[in-house]
């Protein structure tokens, strides 16, 4: 991979070089095409290391994916690629696993859980940045349910409104996301408890204005009730809070801008 500097502004590909952007950055990737063919190292004995990595690397990717649906959608907040790292940090937990067989290693979460604790969706301007107030929180997983509490907010004194839009509001929201465990029979890797795994429940305060004072308020989330006599040890259950900013939308009423907010993980058990 090379960042290309100067005065080229392209994407696509142009003689076995693909061009791209990564959101997040302004540059231009460039990274050359081949390599060796999907055939050779689905049948060449010396790339066994290999498949058993790919192999493995599927039960970390559908990991990342499901604590990712387990923010509920506040993601859609993030300011850069928050895929890669959650990747990053699923494949560190399966390696820590010494006992199973390489090629079939869990992923297990519920042993790492408060490594998601503080687990910031933005770099530019992190939540504690945005919002400056000290939000207390309550996770009870035997119910599936939390609350926060915002305490009083100054928004000329607590609140960075970076855009200078006219609305805000807090958003949270309780997902859940299983351990991944190497089925045999189906030879790939399956959630552990596959009724809890990338679900999330979200509650939206009211539309705020971004010039006034804001009372405390308390916000409370529950997952499904059914779900709670499906949850197990391997069950992470992840808190996540976030603040958005909106404008005025077509119909008079406020509506949220791309990207304008930020979001954060208050804690994972």
């Amino acid at each position: 991979m090379a960042i290309v500097k100067g005065p080229i502004q392209l994407t696509g590909s142009l003689s076995g070089v693909s061009f791209y952007t990564r959101r997040g950055s302004d540059k231009i990737i460039a990274r050359t095409k081949g390599g060796v063919s999907g055939d050779k190292i689905k049948r060449l004995p010396q790339y066994e290391g290999l498949r058993l990595q790919q192999k493995e690397w599927s039960g970390v990717t559908k990991l990342a994916s499901a604590v990712r649906f387990a923010f509920g959608g506040l993601h859609r907040l993030a300011d850069y690629n928050l895929t890669s790292v959650l990747n990053g940090m699923a494949n560190k937990m399966q390696k820590a696993d010494t006992t199973a067989e390489k090629g079939k290693r869990p992923v297990r979460l519920s042993q790492f859980r408060q490594a998601l604790d503080g687990f910031n969706f933005n770099r530019n301007y992190p939540f504690n940045t945005v919002l400056r107030v000290s939000t207390n929180y309550e996770l009870n997983r035997e119910t599936l349910s939390a609350s926060v509490t915002i305490p009083r907010i100054n928004t000329d004194i607590d609140l960075l409104n970076i855009q200078r839009l006219p609305f805000f509001r807090i958003i949270i929201s309780l997902g859940a996301a299983s351990d991944m465990v190497f089925d045999e029979k189906l030879k790939d890797y399956v959630p552990a408890t596959g009724a809890l795994h990338g679900v999330a429940a979200v509650t939206n305060s009211a539309w705020f204005p971004a010039n006034k004072i804001i009372d405390e308020q308390i916000l409370k989330v529950q997952l499904n009730e059914k779900q709670v006599s499906m949850l197990t040890a391997e069950v992470s259950i992840v808190l996540s809070i976030a603040v958005e900013f909106g404008t005025i939308g077509f119909d008079g009423q406020p509506v949220e801008v791309k990207y304008a907010g930020c979001g954060k993980v208050l804690c994972s058990r």
